[in-house]
C-alpha cells in the first residue's frame, strides 16, 4: 500500500451518515481527510486547503460531482480525482473518466475497493506532480533570463549564487522593489540538492495579521475563528524544499521569534497544537527595507536578523547597470515580439538612449511591463518613461557646480521636502513640483525616509 503519511484527502458527500462513514474508514487508514457536503464547499476547502485526492460522490445537491471535477481539471489538473457512482448509472462512470477522473467507484462498495481507488488516484497524482515540477523547473529556467547580465555587479550575485546554492546556509536577499529577488531565491533552490521538492513562495506583507501565524506555521482544527479543519502551514508545505520568505521585515515581532525558534530547533507547533513537528526546510528571505535600522529602531529582532543574515545577497539597482538595461531591454522585447507575433525591428539610438536616462525606479519589473505594452500598442510613449525631469535639467542648465562639489543626495531630500512643504503635504502636487512621475516621486520620498 502507498504511504499516507500527510496525504490530504478532500472527500465530498452530501449523505451525512455515509460521509463520516467513509471519513471514518479514511482516517484508520491514517488518511488527513477534509470533507464537504457539496460542490461548492468543497471548492471553498480547495482554496484555502492543500490535498492530494479527492473523493467525491457524482450526485451532490446544486452542482454535481461532475461540475467539481470540471473545476479541479480545470483550476488544479494535478490532483488525484475519484467519482462514487450510484449502481448502474455506467453512464456516470464513464463520462467521468472522459472528463478526467482516475477512477470510479459504482455503489455500494467494499473498504478495500475504496482504499485500493484511493492508491490508484494517488500514483496519478504523484506523476502529475513530477510533471508540474518538471514544468515548473524548466519554466523557472526560462524566467531566469531576467537575471541575465553583463555587468560586473550583477555576475558577482550570480557567482555569490552558485557559491551558496548547495548549502544549507539561510540567506537574505536585499534589493530595491523589482530589481528580481524572488529570481533570485528560485536559482538557489534550483541549483539545490533541493530542487526535486518544493519551491515555496510567501509574501509577509500580504498575509493578514490575524493569521499570519496559521498561515506560516499551521493550526488546529477550531484554533481559531473559522478553522473548522487542520491547516498546513507552509513551513510544514515546504518539507524538504525551500521556503521563501519575500518582504521579511514585514513579518510581526511575535512570529518572528516562532521563527527564530524553527532555524535553531526545526522544529514547529501549529497553532492549537501541543505536539512539535520536525521540519527540513532551507529557508531564503529577501526585503526591499533596511533591516539593520529596523534593528535599531526595535521594530526587527536582533538575534533573528543576524540568523538571516548569514549570507547576505545584494541585488543592484538597474540604474547602476546601463549595460545590463541595454540588454535586458533587447531580450524582454524579442519575448514579447514572439509572444503577440509581432515583426521584431531593433531599436532605435533615440529610444535606447531614452531608455538609459531614466532611472528606473521599478527596476527590472518596470522594463518588462514597458516594454510589452509597447510591444502590444507600438506607441514609442508607452516605451520611453517620463522625461519631465530631464527637460527640467535644461531648464537649469546654467547652475554651475561649486568648486567644493555638493552633496546631491542631501539636495535632493532638500528638494523633495521644500515640494512637499509648499504644496502642504499633496504627494501629487509635489510630484509636479519638481517635474516627476508620481511612481519615480514616491520611490524617491521612501529611499530618503520622507514618507
Amino acid at each position: 500500500m502507498i504511504k499516507t503519511q500527510a496525504m490530504q484527502i478532500l472527500l465530498v458527500e452530501d449523505d451525512e451518515q455515509q460521509r463520516l462513514l467513509l471519513k471514518g474508514i479514511l482516517e484508520k487508514a491514517d488518511f488527513s481527510v477534509f470533507d464537504a457536503d457539496s460542490c461548492e464547499s468543497a471548492i471553498l476547502i480547495l482554496q484555502r486547503q492543500q490535498v492530494n485526492i479527492i473523493f467525491s460522490d457524482w450526485k451532490l445537491p446544486n452542482l454535481s460531482g461532475l461540475d467539481l471535477l470540471n473545476y479541479v481539471r480545470k483550476n488544479l489538473p494535478h490532483l488525484g480525482f475519484v467519482m462514487a457512482t450510484a449502481h448502474g448509472t455506467i453512464n456516470h462512470a464513464v463520462e467521468a473518466m472522459q472528463a478526467g477522473a482516475d477512477d470510479y467507484l459504482a455503489k455500494p462498495f467494499q473498504r478495500q475497493e475504496l482504499l485500493l481507488s484511493i492508491e490508484k488516484a494517488y500514483r496519478a497524482y504523484t506523476l502529475r506532480s513530477q510533471n508540474k515540477s518538471l514544468s515548473e523547473a524548466l519554466n523557472n529556467q526560462q524566467q531566469l533570463v531576467d537575471l541575465v547580465s553583463v555587468s560586473d555587479s550583477m555576475e558577482a550575485v550570480k557567482n555569490r549564487i552558485g557559491k551558496v546554492a548547495n548549502s544549507e546556509a539561510t540567506v537574505l536577499i536585499t534589493g530595491e522593489s523589482g530589481t528580481g529577488k524572488e529570481l533570485v531565491a528560485r536559482s538557489i533552490h534550483q541549483l539545490s540538492s533541493r530542487h526535486q521538492h518544493r519551491f515555496v513562495a510567501i509574501n509577509c506583507g500580504a498575509i493578514p495579521q490575524d493569521l499570519a501565524e496559521a498561515e506560516l506555521f499551521g493550526a488546529k482544527k477550531g484554533a481559531y475563528t473559522g478553522a473548522n479543519s487542520d491547516k498546513i502551514g507552509k513551513l510544514a508545505f515546504a518539507d524538504n524544499g525551500t521556503l521563501f520568505l519575500d518582504e521579511i521585515a514585514e513579518l510581526p515581532l511575535l512570529l518572528q521569534a516562532k521563527l527564530l525558534r524553527f532555524l535553531q530547533e526545526g522544529t514547529i507547533t501549529p497553532l492549537g497544537d501541543n505536539k512539535e513537528q520536525q521540519l527540513n526546510v532551507r529557508v531564503v528571505t529577501a526585503t526591499h527595507k533596511n533591516i539593520a535600522e529596523m534593528v535599531q529602531q526595535g521594530e526587527f529582532r536582533e538575534d533573528l536578523y543576524y540568523r538571516l543574515n548569514i549570507v547576505p545577497i545584494d541585488i543592484p539597482p538597474l540604474r547602476n547597470r546601463p549595460d545590463d538595461l541595454h540588454l535586458l531591454a533587447d531580450v524582454f522585447y524579442k519575448q514579447k515580439c514572439l509572444q503577440y507575433d509581432v515583426q521584431y525591428e531593433p531599436f532605435t539610438k533615440d529610444l535606447v538612449d531614452a531608455l538609459l536616462s531614466y532611472d528606473w525606479p521599478g527596476n527590472v519589473r518596470e522594463l518588462a511591463n514597458r516594454i510589452e505594452r509597447f510591444v502590444l500598442l507600438g506607441e514609442q510613449s508607452e516605451l520611453v518613461p517620463n522625461r519631465l525631469a530631464q527637460s527640467s535639467l535644461a531648464k537649469h542648465k546654467d547652475f554651475i557646480l561649486p568648486d567644493e562639489g555638493i552633496d546631491i543626495e542631501a539636495l535632493e531630500k532638500s528638494l523633495l521636502a521644500q515640494a512637499l512643504n509648499k504644496t502642504a503635504g499633496n504627494r501629487t502636487k509635489a510630484a509636479k513640483l519638481v517635474q516627476m512621475s508620481y511612481k519615480t516621486f514616491l520611490y524617491r520620498l521612501e529611499k530618503h525616509d520622507l514618507v
